[in-house]
């Protein structure tokens, strides 16, 4: 007795590198008044567990697309399977393509020992828009070394091949569906009997017209080991084209046809297979029975793809970070991002919130401004001053749809995809140079001169321009109440902390230094004419009055006699104050001495005469 395999290949391949087998999960999704449909054809001459007459394939099939006047292609995909490690170029209608991926599976037969099969998929959206309806001939595609260089293929009956195309178009008069490209690699044989597949990041908001469809090969319509298909337990049938015992028997439902020789293009109706509110459907595959002479016999699955169509009239809220702006010497990060609703059904309403956590901290709130049409978006900037508590390296997490503590307001197609991470380091604030102190001579009451600019000498700068002066660190950093004049700047107070801040290409550098008042030595004149003519009319020391203001001025004439006494407020006119004759009248001239107590443990008395003339 001759073993007789099974072997079921279903495809949809959207990946773009070769691939072992792998878990079933979402690859894409398309949302809008969206359909799909597939035409195909086998590359079999008949079903090859019946007929050992042939091993090789055909050189070319074709099949014919009609799409009505106001369906519009939304995208298209060609795909190619068969026996051994697969062909990556071919042709339709004469034209060239190449695999963006090949998937691979190996099968190990008892007999024959490791048999691989593969599929491939190329993206042809844009030739065919071009090419439109037509009648699509496939060829060159070459698996001859294959089939003749291992007896295995032909001698368990799984040498097939064939082609399909999926185009998934959109139309006005449909309702808003999602369709949902799931892929991967996953394989059921008589050592694993039964394989569960969950499809998740799905939402039914009406389940009529829901419908799942499959693209398989190598299926025969007279071999059936316990084969069944379940869609959430419910055994699935589609008779006569696709009996419950027998769901892969080389049929195609688009056309009604039953000679797609070892493939299968079928599309299930499942209204009452998944209900409202569903956001996963479980697939199941059997196979595996026992004969009356309790053999095991089963058949060989592998899946590939699923296609659901569903009706579901949803947004799906994502955001993304544009770009953001550091603000130096502050902890404030101006963030601007973007919100979006693509891959949606329905219009994201406004103020659906948006939070921003840094290191898991929430920081900021905001909100959409307005309702976000399908496939639209909104641009927005915030402001946000990270706490100290925060470390100047942080996480910053943006996520929409959340209310600041995690919980959303608006029902969306996938509510796994709200949050954007962003890392960012705030420029450090910057430490003050400290600089030697700047002294100047007392002018009176405390009050000096100094011209800032001798310390630009001790610091690194590029240009003038950016080079500032500020009376304290808070106008600095805020860039407020400039000293304008910093070559002639007059002290408020003694000492002083003064202020420069050099702009850098990111930030700025700033430097601190004290400002302080001395007294310097007073100037005394030699002479003074008091005769009221408006100059030189009194004894005017330079650097004395209203700067040393605890000074006693002593005026003696030539006899050594006291004649006045003066202080800070009381200079001399050239009149006696002292004295038992001559008080409140002018001294005659002459020379006359003095002393002056300074009254400033920095200076000593200063003695000194002075000629009086009229």
């Amino acid at each position: 007795m001759f073993q007789i395999n099974k072997f079921i290949l279903i495809i949809c391949c959207f990946a773009f590198s070769l691939a072992y087998s792998q878990e079933i999960s979402l690859f894409q999704q398309f949302n809008g008044r969206y359909d799909y449909l597939a035409i195909g054809n086998t590359l079999n001459q008949f079903e090859n567990n019946l007929d050992r007459s042939f091993c090789e394939i055909l050189p070319e099939s074709g099949a014919e697309l009609n799409l009505n006047p106001n369906w519009n292609i939304v995208a298209a995909y060609l795909y190619w399977a068969g026996s051994g490690n697969g062909d990556t170029d071919v042709s339709l209608n004469g034209n060239p393509f190449s695999a963006d991926n090949t998937y691979l599976v190996d099968y190990n037969d008892p007999i024959y020992g490791l048999l691989t099969y593969f599929s491939c998929y190329t993206d042809i959206t844009d030739y065919l828009r071009a090419t439109g309806n037509d009648t699509y001939t496939f060829s060159n595609l070459d698996i001859s070394e294959t089939l003749t260089t291992n007896e295995g293929y032909c001698g368990n009956r799984t040498n097939f091949a064939g082609w399909s195309i999926y185009v998934i178009y959109d139309n006005t008069d449909l309702p808003i569906n999602q369709i949902n490209l799931f892929q991967g690699l996953e394989i059921i044989n008589r050592n694993v009997q039964e394989k569960t597949i969950l499809l998740e990041n799905i939402n039914v908001l009406d389940n009529e017209g829901a419908k799942i469809g499959f693209l398989a090969w190598e299926g025969d319509v007279n071999l059936n080991y316990g084969e069944s298909l379940l869609i959430n337990n419910n055994l699935l049938s589609n008779p006569p084209l696709n009996p419950s015992n027998n769901a892969f028997n080389g049929t195609n439902s688009f056309t009604g046809s039953n000679t797609f020789y070892n493939g299968d293009l079928d599309v299930y109706n499942i209204e009452n297979n998944i209900a409202i509110g569903d956001n996963s459907v479980e697939i199941k595959l059997t196979t595996g029975e026992t004969d009356e002479f309790g053999v095991l016999r089963a058949d060989l699955i592998i899946l590939n793809n699923v296609v659901t169509v569903l009706n579901s009239q949803l947004p799906d809220a994502t955001v993304s970070v544009d770009n953001y702006f550091l603000e130096c010497a502050t902890r404030n990060v101006t963030i601007n991002f973007t919100a979006f609703n693509n891959n949606a059904t329905e219009i994201l309403p406004a103020a659906t919130p948006i939070a921003f956590y840094a290191d898991g901290v929430l920081v900021a709130q905001s909100e959409t401004t307005n309702s976000i049409p399908i496939d639209g978006f909104e641009t927005q900037s915030i402001t946000i001053n990270i706490p100290e508590t925060i470390s100047d390296s942080f996480t910053l997490q943006i996520v929409i749809d959340d209310t600041g503590n995690g919980a959303g307001i608006v029902t969306e197609l996938n509510e796994l995809n709200n949050t954007t991470i962003e890392g960012i380091t705030l420029l450090p604030i910057p430490e003050a140079i400290p600089l030697n102190p700047l002294e100047s001579c007392d002018i009176g009451f405390n009050k000096a001169t100094f011209n800032l600019t001798e310390q630009l000498q001790f610091i690194d700068y590029e240009t003038l321009e950016g080079v500032s002066y500020y009376q304290t660190e808070t106008d600095l950093f805020n860039q407020e109440n400039e000293i304008l004049i910093p070559e002639y700047f007059e002290n408020t107070s003694s000492p002083q902390e003064i202020f420069i801040r050099v702009n850098a290409d990111f930030c700025f550098n700033f430097y601190k230094f004290k400002v302080s008042v001395k007294n310097c030595p007073p100037n005394i004149p030699q002479v003074f004419t008091p005769n009221h003519d408006g100059f030189n009319d009194w004894f005017n020391i330079q650097g004395l009055y209203n700067i040393f203001e605890n000074h006693k001025l002593l005026i003696y004439n030539r006899w050594g006699t006291l004649i006045f006494q003066g202080n800070n407020n009381l200079p001399w006119d050239g009149t006696a104050n002292k004295g038992l004759t001559n008080q409140g009248n002018r001294v005659p001239v002459g020379t006359y001495f003095y002393v002056l107590f300074l009254n400033d443990e920095s200076f000593e008395n200063i003695t000194g005469w002075v000629y009086v003339n009229y």
